[in-house]
């Protein structure tokens, strides 16, 4: 089911869920927590006791406990009503314009330590709610990795020179898409992790994908002076990867 949902709608509604969760932890119910920790540790206890009598017996009542309070929480009747509203109706694809990051680095500076290095300014803040913007100009290259929550990310590889050998464009995120422009002399490698969500890359047609890792590469990569190594892992959003 999750395949026909597109990737936009799909990420408001974990969104809306995760939002939910935690008013109901913070506000409605407080003892969510404990009753979690207590659960998972008799169920903790009960394999290590196993096969005697008291360890089955908190096996059991660990999970029938933990099962209990999921049945009962307001996020787990969220995404019950979701999904039983799907059955019946056909959600409408949502286009949002996503927000356009593009590395700059600022001057290096040397600090003698035990040993001389370079020390160079940070590219992103690592945020859950990504609000990073950046100038519409010609930047210095440097590789990219950044680990975010929520947003969706466009990094456009034709405002730069891109160095001899191989560059590295490192993103994790929770929710949100993700979009890569590459020149045509650029050769690449993609290793995608996805919970839930779509891909497309180059002239391919946009496939669904569940719980898998896709990885993919041009056919000049290992050959080429300048290529870049693409590592991206998303629990739901969509991979796009362009050539300009």
């Amino acid at each position: 089911m999750l395949r026909n949902i597109k990737s936009d709608y799909l990420n408001w509604i974990i969104l809306i869920g995760i939002l939910l969760l935690l008013l109901e932890v913070l506000f409605f119910n407080g003892g969510l927590i404990v009753t979690f920790i207590l659960s998972i540790s008799f169920i903790y206890l009960g394999k290590k006791w196993k096969p005697r009598f008291m360890g089955k017996a908190f096996f059991w009542i660990g999970w029938i406990w933990l099962i209990a309070t999921v049945l009962n929480m307001m996020t787990f009747r969220y995404f019950l009503c979701v999904v039983l509203l799907y059955i019946i109706v056909q959600f409408f694809q949502s286009q949002k314009q996503p927000r356009e990051i593009k590395p700059v680095i600022l001057e290096g500076n040397f600090k003698a330590e035990s040993e001389p290095y370079l020390k160079r300014q940070k590219i992103f803040e690592n945020k859950f709610f990504t609000s990073q913007q950046t100038p519409e100009h010609v930047y210095e290259w440097n590789d990219v990795n950044i680990q975010v929550g929520i947003g969706n990310i466009v990094i456009d590889l034709s405002d730069t020179v891109l160095p001899n050998g191989e560059a590295i464009i490192s993103i994790r995120n929770l929710v949100g898409n993700v979009q890569i422009l590459v020149p045509y002399e650029v050769e690449v490698h993609i290793n995608h992790s996805i919970m839930a969500g779509t891909v497309e890359i180059f002239q391919e047609q946009e496939q669904r994908v569940i719980n898998e890792t896709i990885v993919y590469e041009t056919a000049e990569f290992e050959s080429a002076e300048q290529k870049v190594k693409l590592i991206t892992a998303s629990i739901t959003g969509k991979l796009e990867v362009k050539r300009v």
